[in-house]
């Protein structure tokens, strides 16, 4: 033995310290993570959109989605998980895509999206950790902190992107949700029998 061992080695019979006995409980991975996920919510206005919101001259609200977003939805729902928007604004229009997509959930007029997304998953009957949140902005966090994996888009802010798990490389409107949909059906391993589903229906 060395002087150096010597002098960290423990003597005879000396007791450990008590936390050392204690392990603590480490995060699983990001794969991990979103190899559970059942349940994909998110925000609309800067992830289904670029955020922008144009009002007619009637003050009916009009918005433009992403026709990519919205095939990438329907895949998810053929591989088996559901979605849900969730919106701190009012508009007939998410109502729309909703029922164009299949989406089953729409929360609308969202005063706290983390209880918005507990509330969800009660419905569901699953824990947070199988539900992930898409958010944008700062109202979007009290669900990104709960949810099993967080994900926000290009472009967001700082302390948003901060506290996401994964940020993605488009924009909001711009095929964020779709990256992040195929991300996590690639995950779990349904991402080719989707696309197969496709393949089929050629004649």
């Amino acid at each position: 033995m060395n002087d150096e061992e010597a002098v960290h080695a423990p003597s005879q019979g000396a007791s450990k310290p008590r936390h050392a006995a204690r392990k603590s409980k480490a995060k699983p991975s990001l794969l991990a993570r979103m190899r559970r996920l059942q349940f994909v919510a998110m925000d609309v206005d800067g992830v289904l959109t670029d955020g922008t919101i144009l009002l007619s001259p009637s003050g009916e609200e009009l918005k433009g989605f992403f026709s990519r977003d919205g095939i990438c939805l329907k895949c998810l729902h053929l591989a088996g998980l559901d979605s849900a928007f969730v919106t701190a604004r009012g508009s007939p229009a998410v109502e729309q895509r909703a029922r164009e997509l299949g989406v089953r959930y729409v929360v609308l007029n969202s005063k706290n999206k983390g209880e918005a997304l507990r509330q969800l998953c009660t419905r569901r009957g699953i824990g947070l950790d199988e539900a992930a949140f898409i958010g944008d902005d700062l109202q979007d966090l009290p669900a990104m902190v709960i949810a099993g994996v967080s994900f926000t888009v290009h472009g967001a802010p700082r302390e948003v992107r901060a506290r996401a798990d994964v940020t993605t490389e488009a924009r909001g409107g711009e095929g964020a949700v779709r990256e992040v949909i195929d991300r996590i059906l690639k995950a779990q391993g349904k991402f080719d029998d989707v696309v197969r589903h496709f393949l089929d229906q050629a004649p």
